[in-house]
């Protein structure tokens, strides 16, 4: 699986913390996995870890999207933006594989598949932030 693909499916098992509880997402993770497209093998075990990581440091991320979003919290953004925006901000600031570009134009890119008309700009305005 190519890392655009991986990182596709870590946005969709994260965006299921939207609708769950914290201590639901492990069988949530399962079922996520049972799903005929969803990542196998290595590449499972690629989506998992950093999705826990990812789920490690929400307080710490959502508390940097507020600080850094003018006029917007986190309560207020889109599930679909917030959950791009979660997995971006990881990237740029815990994940050292991860050029700061490389996240915020794949972020873009989800908000694009993902998202409503303005996603894509919002997300690269929150991002920019970051840069």
């Amino acid at each position: 699986m190519s890392r655009r693909e991986l990182r596709e499916q870590i946005f969709k098992l994260l965006f299921r913390v939207e609708f769950n509880k914290m201590e639901d997402m492990p069988e949530q993770e399962q079922l996520f996995f049972e799903d005929e497209n969803a990542a196998r093998d290595k590449d499972a075990v690629y989506v998992s870890e950093k999705f826990r990581k990812i789920s490690d440091k929400l307080a710490e991320i959502d508390s940097q999207l507020n600080e850094k979003a003018e006029g917007w919290n986190t309560a207020r953004m889109s599930k679909v933006d917030l959950t791009i925006l979660r997995l971006a901000v990881f990237e740029i600031c815990y994940d050292e594989d991860v050029p700061t570009g490389v996240a915020i134009n794949e972020a873009v890119e989800l908000a694009k598949k993902f998202g409503q008309d303005a996603s894509s700009g919002f997300v690269n305005g929150i991002l920019a932030k970051f840069a």
